[in-house]
């Protein structure tokens, strides 16, 4: 093959390429977001394991309890109980289950049993198509953060980082899963409870409005650079994470400063960060890297949100418009979260 035509042929075989693989929808374009419609009593919840395992069999039995008696019917996936080395089950069976529940309209919500590790394996395996004609709520947090990053950055619809089954169901967990859920309240305010108000730290003042995007720092820096990482221009980036040293901290920073993704948000609250040593022989604090990244910048910014890792956690909705107080350390939104 000559020289010309072969090169021909390679560009137009990677701009096919690329045209397959672009986002379905953008989060800065603008557009309302896809709600899906709120949570009923009697409504069907599809659990599934779409990461790491449950090895504990009682852990399905309490969740189980917890859901029914916030009067939904449990339905469990069918690979949910398998294992394949650090995964519940290979990445084939973890997508089948979710992928299941998607296009079964008996099924109006699905959660993670947990976290960990392995939605990234599968986010080229996600009916988003069906997700958007059809959406339906999907709940949970940690690695469940790139199946929220994907789904919205592919689909446009509003998912919600909240508790795993296997979480500790606190009472304000409870609550804040049902009034986002279930009530058809506008504009809830995500406020600490009173126990934990000490732990709010205003790292630059302010107050901005933007669309809510976030999780799990390790898992959205992870994504960084491809097409499932949704558009962050005016996001307020909400983010937390769990045994992590600082100095890795600091690095996933960097990668959000050196990717743009810093210059293009208005605002980051950054909730729990649980077991995040500082490094021996010296460290910077959280706080003092936060704020090398961000006070230069005028980020409007704050830690100690009940987001991730803790007894506590609040649900909140991927893609919403909120406005953030950094000042007060609360986060108010702006739009409904489910239809």
């Amino acid at each position: 093959m000559k020289r010309k035509e072969f090169f021909r042929k390679s560009v137009s075989l990677l701009t096919g390429s690329l045209a397959l693989r672009l986002p379905i929808h953008t989060a800065g374009d603008g557009d309302s977001p896809i709600l899906p419609p709120r949570l009923q009593p009697g409504d069907s919840i599809g659990l599934v394991a779409p990461a790491g395992i449950i090895f504990d069999e009682t852990e399905f039995k309490r969740m189980k309890q917890i859901l029914e008696k916030m009067g939904l019917r449990v339905v469990f996936g069918r690979y949910i109980r398998n294992r394949h080395g650090y995964f519940a089950g290979t990445d084939q069976e973890r997508s089948e289950d979710l992928n299941r529940f998607i296009t079964d309209p008996g099924i109006r919500a699905i959660m993670a049993v947990r976290g960990g590790w392995g939605c990234n394996r599968i986010l080229d395996k996600i009916h988003y198509n069906q997700l958007r004609d059809t959406p339906k709520i999907i709940c949970g947090f940690s690695d469940i953060t790139a199946l929220h990053l994907a789904i919205f950055s592919q689909t446009g619809l509003t998912t919600f980082h909240g508790p795993n089954g296997n979480s500790d169901w606190t009472r304000f967990t409870r609550s804040r899963f049902a009034e986002i859920l279930f009530s058809e309240k506008r504009k809830p305010l995500l406020k600490n409870p009173s126990e934990h108000r000490t732990a709010i730290r205003t790292i630059v003042p302010g107050k901005v409005s933007g669309r809510l995007i976030g999780g799990n720092l390790t898992l959205v820096t992870s994504l960084v650079g491809s097409h499932y990482m949704p558009e962050m221009e005016g996001a307020i980036l909400f983010l937390e994470d769990v045994g992590e040293d600082i100095y890795r901290i600091d690095r996933m920073f960097s990668q959000l400063q050196l990717s743009g993704v810093l210059d293009r948000i208005s605002g980051v609250v950054f909730g729990n960060c649980t077991d995040c040593r500082l490094s021996p022989g010296g460290s910077l604090s959280l706080t003092e890297v936060l704020s090398h990244y961000l006070v230069d910048r005028k980020i409007p910014a704050f830690t100690g949100s009940v987001i991730g890792h803790g007894p506590d956690n609040f649900t909140i909705p991927i893609g919403v418009k909120a406005e953030m107080d950094a000042s007060s350390g609360t986060i108010r939104l702006l739009e409904p979260a489910v239809a």
